[in-house]
C-alpha cells in the first residue's frame, strides 16, 4: 500500500480549506483578497495603504485596487493621514466592521466543521505542530 507524501496531504487539506472558505464568503459576494483586507483592517485598525499592502504581501497598486473595491461597496474608506498629507489612511466603515465580524464567524464555523473529525488530543497535536511550522 502506497502512502501519500506528507506535503501532498497538507496541500490537499489547504485546498479543501480554501474551497470551503470561498463557499463561506458567497453570502457577502466578497473576493478572498477583499476578505483578507477586511480582516487585516479589523485586526489592526486604520492604516496607511502601504502598510495594508505589506500585511497582505501584495504590491501597493494591487492594494489600491482592493481598497477601491471595498470603498465602492461601502466597506472601507480613505482619508488623508494627518501626519503626512501625501499619505492616505484606510479604515473600515461600520458596514465593513460588521462584515468582518460575520466573515470571521463563518470562517471559524468552517474551520470547526473541518477539524471536527479529530479527537481533542489530535486537535491539540495538530495545533502544536502548525504553530511550530508557522513560527
Amino acid at each position: 500500500m502506497e502512502t501519500e507524501p506528507l506535503f501532498e496531504a497538507f496541500w490537499a487539506v489547504a485546498r479543501r480549506l480554501r474551497h470551503s472558505t470561498r463557499v463561506a464568503l458567497e453570502p457577502w459576494n466578497i473576493t478572498p483578497s477583499q476578505s483578507r483586507a477586511v480582516g487585516v483592517l479589523a485586526r489592526h485598525g486604520e492604516m496607511r495603504l502601504s502598510a495594508l499592502a505589506d500585511h497582505l504581501r501584495i504590491a501597493p497598486r494591487s492594494a489600491t485596487e482592493v481598497v477601491d473595491d471595498l470603498q465602492r461597496r461601502d466597506l472601507a474608506d480613505r482619508r488623508p493621514d494627518p501626519a503626512d498629507r501625501r499619505a492616505t489612511l484606510v479604515a473600515l466603515t461600520a458596514a465593513g466592521a460588521e462584515t468582518a465580524a460575520a466573515i470571521q464567524q463563518a470562517r471559524a464555523a468552517e474551520g470547526e466543521r473541518l477539524f471536527a473529525v479529530l479527537d481533542p488530543s489530535d486537535r491539540a497535536a495538530l495545533s502544536r505542530i502548525l504553530r511550530i511550522l508557522r513560527d
